[in-house]
């Protein structure tokens, strides 16, 4: 038998609520991204809508690849990209605007109500030869930013404004905007962008999208007085339809689902994970440091700040708000040293919701933490961290103590007589000894005074005398009161 004892009861609470909180992030995590979705299995005939949700990310770029491709498989008439998105990644945004223009089945782009097609949305609006916005809906702000929030080199922009701008100039619609968008960061409403010629229609749902858009298989334009009738088309739009028939007027529609995978990773890339990432892994990488031989925190915490880097390199980042994430790490790390009372676990917290207020630039619209849990996570991770950290500290402060011989001046019962071996009990469990002072009854409490390989040497623990009969304790003489 081999038996290695834990450094404390404190250190096993801490490895408890590690733990705790680890599952439920999984749990809650994996509940969210595994949901049921809709299939696009056996679409043949169909239009085929791909939702184009979050961040552009290499996970989304290869969704709508496989999408077009299994569209032109099946034969379908067209496919529809549902657009909400507040940018993503430039190397991702291009794959998915050459899957487009290399698209053999018509592709089209739907901004639906309440939704954005800003930055990476808007070069994939300029890529799509039908595009549609709702009322209320926006297009725009395109200029690239780097890691510190601030725009990238007059270079990049340039190249992204050229590209922007062939992409408008191909399909007839207004390069200059196009362009101001990626140089200025300029945005249109709907309304606007229609009047421009920056889209084509202006439909309230994606149903009456896919009417107007059938229209144009007419070579004609809807009216938007007359309820989605077709009517006489502009010449540039004539131009831009022309030989590309769009047969999506009261075709069926159906929805094409990521991949298990694709939703677990493109899961990552929103500003509320990564900002709860970043939030687990300093926490645990603190635990870690003042606790080396834990190893759980620190596979956490490098896991956690690998995948929160990852995400932050598709999202606007600015460093002062990343800054203040690491001084808010410190803060909580100092609680241990200082022993503050939780005062610098109270400066930790706020400092930390500072820094999420501040993480990204405000200039890209929804690339921000999620009030909710903007106030929760730190506020759970800074008591988390108190207890934690606390609980660590009484465990280094205690000396360590493993193996057999730790068993030394433990207390147990002879479990069989001993004359001279026989079984103790100790610690739940039963152990071959020998005694070094006389034979020793069976359920003799015992002492245990050295280790002979896995024997134990004990010996009988002595009782306290009780007073001796008939004599009355000298407390309780009345004269002694």
């Amino acid at each position: 038998m081999i038996v290695a004892m834990g450094r404390s009861r404190s250190a096993g609470r801490a490895k408890a609520v590690v733990a705790l909180l680890g599952s439920a992030f999984l749990a809650g995590l994996l509940s969210a991204v595994l949901a049921p979705s809709a299939s696009a299995a056996g679409s043949h005939g169909s239009v085929l809508t791909l939702s184009v949700n979050g961040p552009v990310d290499p996970f989304e770029a290869t969704f709508i690849k496989r999408g077009i491709e299994a569209a032109e498989a099946d034969g379908d008439p067209a496919v529809v990209l549902v657009i909400d998105t507040s940018g993503g990644l430039d190397s991702s945004m291009r794959q998915a605007v050459s899957a487009i223009q290399h698209a053999t089945v018509p592709v089209l782009c739907y901004v639906p109500a309440g939704a954005r097609a800003a930055s990476a949305g808007t070069f994939l609006m300029f890529a799509c030869p039908v595009s549609g916005m709702a009322p209320g809906t926006w297009i725009g702000a395109a200029e690239p930013v780097g890691f510190g929030g601030v725009v990238a080199s007059s270079k990049t922009v340039g190249r992204d404004a050229t590209l922007i701008g062939s992409l408008a100039t191909a399909l007839g619609r207004n390069a200059a905007d196009a362009r101001s968008f990626v140089r200025s960061s300029t945005s249109l409403g709907a309304a606007q962008a229609l009047s421009s010629r920056d889209t084509d229609f202006e439909p309230a749902t994606l149903a009456q999208f896919l009417r107007f858009a059938g229209c144009s298989a007419l070579d004609a334009k809807p009216t938007t007085g007359s309820g989605g009738t077709c009517g006489p088309v502009p010449a540039s739009g004539a131009q831009r339809n022309a030989g590309y028939p769009v047969a999506t007027s009261g075709a069926p529609v159906t929805a094409f689902a990521m991949t298990p995978g694709e939703r677990i990773f493109h899961a990552f890339a929103n500003p509320s994970v990564a900002f709860l990432l970043l939030d687990v892994a300093f926490v645990a990488l603190l635990i870690w440091a003042f606790h080396p031989g834990f190893h759980p925190p620190l596979a956490v915490g490098i896991t956690s700040l690998a995948l929160s880097l990852a995400i932050l390199e598709t999202l606007p980042v600015r460093l002062v708000g990343f800054g203040l994430l690491v001084i808010a790490a410190a803060l909580i790390a100092l609680e241990l040293r200082a022993r503050s009372h939780g005062i610098l676990t109270a400066s930790g917290v706020v400092v930390l919701i500072v820094g999420g207020l501040l993480l990204f630039n405000p200039a890209v619209p929804h690339a921000r933490v999620s009030p909710g849990l903007l106030i929760a996570i730190p506020i759970l991770l800074g008591i988390a961290s108190f207890f934690m950290l606390r609980a660590i500290g009484e465990a280094k402060a205690e000396p360590l103590r493993a193996g057999v011989g730790a068993l030394v001046g433990e207390l147990g019962t002879a479990k069989t007589a001993l004359s001279p071996k026989g079984r103790v009990q100790l610690r739940g469990e039963s152990w071959s000894a020998v005694t070094v002072e006389g034979d020793v009854p069976a359920g003799t409490p015992v002492r245990v005074v050295g280790v002979s390989g896995l024997t134990l040497e004990v010996m009988p623990e002595p009782q306290p005398e009780g007073p001796a009969v008939g004599v009355q304790p000298k407390g309780d003489l009345p004269w002694a009161r």
